[in-house]
């Protein structure tokens, strides 16, 4: 927050008199000692003035939320997004028509949450215009802004994000009006953006306290509303607490996939949540792979070549979630999962039309033939010995005719 490019930025507007602040995310965070990430800045100034003095100084402006007053300022390749006092003036639950101000508390009373609506003058200075901010962020109080259920109408969205807040700073239980206005809301959550609820999720997902949230989320009926279908909370919970106990990263998609109530609800699920081609793939493969205990080495080596390592990790993993096997059984998997490199299949098409079989079906059933043969030897054959038996094959197939 002091180095150059935010310095820059502040520079361009204090040069012309005008007054910003650090805001949001960036002021609670580094209140709380943690890593700085996105840089948020607020002003009184109007945007159309704000890229006026921003280019005056050299600096590169994107308009990228201009009708709510959000210009993008680049320097030094960083991105601070600065953004006009504003104030509600319509809301639909989804998005909100605002009117520009200059008034600190009147922008920092349409804010989500009370950790969120601190501002950061560059020397150092904390503004708490709610004046619960500051305390409710240094003790992990997780708390709406003003009425709980006006916050939740103005943006449902809202909803997620209280438990997500929760998820990562809370050291308190969960606060029972956050709660209930959550509760008494929940049925609106459908009207909102697949991405949004999955944007969301996927962070409260990894979060410190996620299982707790979950568990909190589900009393409340907020994971029944996320997606059409079923969900299976305790599955979730179970998948986190093996990760945990087996060194994994938090891992939102396997998380994700752990709630899904069974396959069926994999294509229900992605869809709503617009879950992106490979995350959507491998929440159906987590949930329709076999995930029962393998009998072996070889037999793991085998189904992690068929399925790939980490959807064979993630199927293992849902399956001792469910209570079907101890966890300490899962460890193993694990070690071959990420040390064993599946080999490549040593021979192809072109070995086969080498021995005169014609191009067509054939060529893929004897490959497979061959292959199934290879995995169930642990994948020892070389390409001498994987062609032998090719050849072998297209002798008895002729032997046949």
């Amino acid at each position: 927050m002091t180095d150059s490019p935010a310095a820059a930025v502040f520079a361009a507007l204090a040069a012309n008199g005008v007054q910003a602040r650090f805001v949001g995310g960036c002021v609670r965070d580094a209140v709380l000692g943690l890593p700085i990430g996105d840089l948020d800045v607020c002003t009184p100034a109007r945007p159309e003035r704000v890229m006026a003095l921003a280019r005056a100084a050299g600096l590169k402006v994107v308009p990228t939320g201009i009708e709510h007053g959000t210009v993008t300022v680049v320097a030094d390749h960083v991105p601070v997004e600065v953004t006009t006092l504003r104030r509600d003036v319509e809301t639909d639950g989804r998005r909100a028509v605002v009117a520009f101000t200059d008034d600190w508390a009147e922008d920092a009373a349409r804010r989500d949450l009370t950790l969120n609506a601190l501002y950061l003058d560059p020397d150092g200075t904390v503004y708490d215009p709610i004046g619960q901010g500051l305390a409710d962020a240094r003790a992990g109080r997780i708390r709406f802004v003003g009425n709980a259920e006006t916050r939740i109408r103005e943006d449902v969205l809202r909803i997620l994000r209280f438990f997500r807040f929760w998820a990562r700073f809370g050291r308190e239980p969960p606060d029972p009006v956050g709660l209930a206005a959550c509760a008494t809301l929940a049925d609106r959550i459908p009207s909102l953006s697949g991405e949004r609820v999955w944007a969301e999720l996927a962070k409260l997902l990894v979060a410190r306290r996620a299982a707790e949230a979950l568990g909190a989320m589900a009393e409340s009926g907020v994971t029944d509303r996320l997606w059409p279908g079923s969900t299976d909370v305790a599955r979730a919970v179970a998948v986190i607490g093996l990760e945990q106990s087996l060194g994994l990263q938090a891992d939102a998609v396997r998380r994700l996939a752990a709630m899904i109530g069974g396959a069926g609800g994999a294509e229900p699920a992605a869809s709503r949540l617009r879950l992106s081609r490979a995350e959507a793939d491998r929440v159906r493969r987590a949930l329709s792979v076999a995930g029962g205990p393998a009998g072996g080495d070889p037999e793991r080596r085998a189904r992690i070549y068929r399925t790939g390592s980490r959807a064979y990790l993630d199927a293992r993993i849902l399956f001792a979630a469910a209570g079907r096997e101890p966890a300490d059984t899962l460890v193993h998997d694990r070690d071959v999962a990420q040390e064993w490199t599946p080999p490549r299949f040593p021979i192809g098409g072109d070995d086969v039309a080498a021995l005169g079989v014609p191009p067509g079906p054939g060529t893929g059933r004897l490959l497979r033939l061959v292959e199934d043969a290879w995995i169930a030897d642990d994948f020892t054959g070389d390409a001498a010995a994987c062609r032998a038996k090719l050849a072998a094959l297209v002798d008895q197939g002729r032997q046949q005719q």
